[in-house]
């Protein structure tokens, strides 16, 4: 899966009314609830996140999964995005990956399983 393709899966759930309920039960004390905004983003995020994968280089998209702390960093800067919310969509991207990888691993009976 692309980064992009990551993104454009995420756009189905902008502002979606039961998403917006389950990040209820994720507020903290302040009323954020980032850790369930990959679940359903609120319009800012996504396009803070849009933003952020569109000055993105070849590079940095091919390798998203796998981006340091500073490249993260860098593009959350450059593109002017909250850097929490671009970590946590980065993070989500890997596990993503991870877990299609490792699907399609034993998909293919790498013998491991």
């Amino acid at each position: 899966m692309k980064i992009e393709e990551y993104l454009q899966s995420l756009k189905v759930f902008v502002d979606d009314a039961y998403g917006r309920q389950i990040r209820s039960q994720f507020q903290t004390i302040d009323g954020k609830s980032e850790l369930a905004m990959l679940s359903s983003p609120s319009r800012d995020e996504y396009d803070q996140l849009a933003r952020a994968v569109a000055i993105m280089t070849a590079v940095e998209k091919e390798d998203a999964a796998s981006l340091t702390d500073e490249q993260v960093e860098r593009i959350a800067e450059d593109a002017k995005v909250d850097k929490a919310i671009l970590t946590i969509f980065f993070n989500g991207f890997a596990l993503k990956e991870k877990k299609w990888i490792t699907c399609f691993a034993d998909a293919m009976g790498d013998g491991k399983n």
